[in-house]
């Protein structure tokens, strides 16, 4: 698989995730909160190259990937998501720049379950929306160990292991999207090298 098709690779996996989550959430009541950035304030958030190369492709055909590359170089260590877009002063409170395009993280957060050494399902939440719905968290943490479905973040990062083991290594959220920006800007540097050379 070339770059361009291990992005879409990864749209599709993706995708499925979308449907488990839709039909999770809309049963357990724990969608994020409106406005809510908690999570995406937090700046050591891990993440792949790979499942950003969906938005570093979104970025490149926008004409943005190498003003967000240099955006992403000028940064501190300690500076939350580029893609995200606080507006408060604690930088709690905010919305996703690129919501569609965002990462295999930002998918799973609140949505997704792992399992512990005991081999029960254990929901990845934040603590926001534990003290903003107990009651849906706590009837959601009894029922997906019963009779509710929910996705399990392993599995999905299975999918992406299978597309490119290699891309899958764990950055801070920053690093790993320019990683990705600088895969897809090469890999688009040769594929216009070799248009010219067919010219």
């Amino acid at each position: 698989m070339n770059l361009a098709e291990k992005s879409q690779a990864t749209l599709d996996v993706f995708g499925e995730l979308e449907s488990e989550t839709k039909q999770f959430v809309s049963e357990s009541g724990l969608s994020c909160v409106s406005g809510c950035g908690f999570c995406c304030a937090n700046p050591k958030v891990p993440a792949s190259p790979l499942e950003f190369l969906p938005l570093a492709f979104d970025l490149y055909d926008k004409g943005l990937a190498e003003s967000t590359l240099a955006s992403l170089e000028s940064k501190d260590e300690g500076d939350s998501c580029i893609m995200y877009k606080a507006q408060s002063e604690d930088g709690k409170k905010g919305f996703c720049g690129n919501h569609t395009k965002r990462g295999m993280i930002c998918r799973l957060f609140a949505a997704s379950a792992r399992r512990t050494k005991y081999g029960k399902k254990d929901l990845i939440i934040c603590k926001v929306l534990k003290e903003e719905k107990p009651k849906e968290f706590l009837n959601t943490s009894q029922r997906i160990n019963k009779d509710m479905d929910i996705p399990l973040a392993t599995a999905f990062y299975s999918r992406l292991d299978e597309i490119d083991q290699s891309l899958c290594q764990q950055f801070t959220i920053n690093e790993a999207i320019a990683f990705a920006l600088e895969l897809v800007l090469r890999y688009k540097f040769y594929e216009e090298q070799e248009v010219d050379v067919i010219a």
